[in-house]
């Protein structure tokens, strides 16, 4: 009669001190986050009275009516997403094709030292703000482009980021060299060692530049507030950054009057705040696994 014995390794103090650590940062990072909530659904004399902290006082909707009572809102969200869509979409692709060939040696690629000086040098130095948008604007003049006025003033300076083009090449030169040499005694070639091999083993890397583009494009105002100078085209950074409270007498009831006295800036610029976060809070828990597993591990045995 065999026995199986089970041995539990049994909780110490420090696994008590490292788990109340742990939830200690958890509160901290939420903290924040919880406590513009709170104002955004305060009332304006709670709020301009420092009385709330993280649960609301006189609970109210009215900052959210007022960022939603517009159309202009929707469209502006609208401009958003087709942005974050294109802009995340070129800069993954061009992003590939640049790290792709610049993960070589000298060897392979004769010209790769020149081209990474090239791209070193506009990380260190730039035209300026002026010249840049000389730059862009000149391109709007050209009818084919029309770039000023359009999404694509929002989408094509930025296409290639280089931070994300030597993250994903760094990663890619990592790759076992022996993946490689075996593709190439299969007889395959760059674009089927590129597509096949190199992506799906670079996922992490991908994922993680993936992420840096849909928050930097999500997150961007400046930029549509210079191209753009039709308000119809504001993506909706841009939109909020703009939205005020302006309170027209003539053209509004007692009903929203008594609404807005109820609004305070604060809570305003808190809904402000909690819905432009929401869609990286939505997109992040599908790539963060990404951060923490390296898919390459085991990939080649000698």
């Amino acid at each position: 009669m065999h026995v199986i014995s089970t041995n539990t390794r049994k909780l110490t103090i420090t696994d008590y001190l490292i788990a109340a650590l742990l939830v200690l940062i958890t509160l901290v990072c939420i903290a924040p986050i919880w406590h513009t909530i709170a104002i955004s659904l305060s009332e304006k004399s709670a709020v301009e009275g420092g009385k709330v902290l993280f649960l609301p006082v006189d609970f109210t909707w009215s900052a959210y009516l007022k960022i939603l009572d517009d159309g202009k809102f929707f469209r502006a969200f609208a401009v958003s997403l087709e942005r974050v869509a294109l802009g995340a979409g070129i800069q993954f692709i061009l992003t590939v094709l640049m790290a792709y060939p610049l993960s070589m040696s000298s060897r392979e690629f004769a010209g790769r030292n020149v081209y990474m000086w090239i791209i070193v040098f506009t990380m260190l130095f730039g035209g300026g703000l002026i010249p840049w948008y000389l730059v862009i604007k000149s391109l709007g003049m050209i009818k084919s482009l029309g770039m000023i006025n359009s999404i694509w003033a929002l989408v094509i300076p930025g296409a290639v980021p280089v931070f994300n083009v030597i993250l994903v090449m760094n990663f890619m030169r990592n790759l076992p060299k022996e993946l490689k040499e075996a593709a190439y005694i299969d007889g395959s070639g760059p674009w089927y060692l590129l597509l096949r091999i190199y992506i799906p083993l670079a996922v992490p890397a991908l994922a993680t530049v993936t992420l840096f583009s849909i928050v930097s494009h999500w997150n961007d105002f400046f930029q549509g507030l210079i191209l753009m100078s039709k308000p119809e085209n504001y993506p909706l950074q841009t939109y909020i950054q703009q939205l005020a409270v302006k309170i027209n007498l003539s053209e509004t009831d007692s009903e929203k009057l008594a609404e807005l006295a109820k609004l305070s800036n604060k809570s305003l610029n808190a809904a402000k705040i909690f819905v432009t976060i929401i869609p990286v809070l939505i997109v992040y828990p599908f790539l963060q696994r990404y951060f923490i597993h390296g898919i390459t591990l085991g990939s080649v045995k000698e």
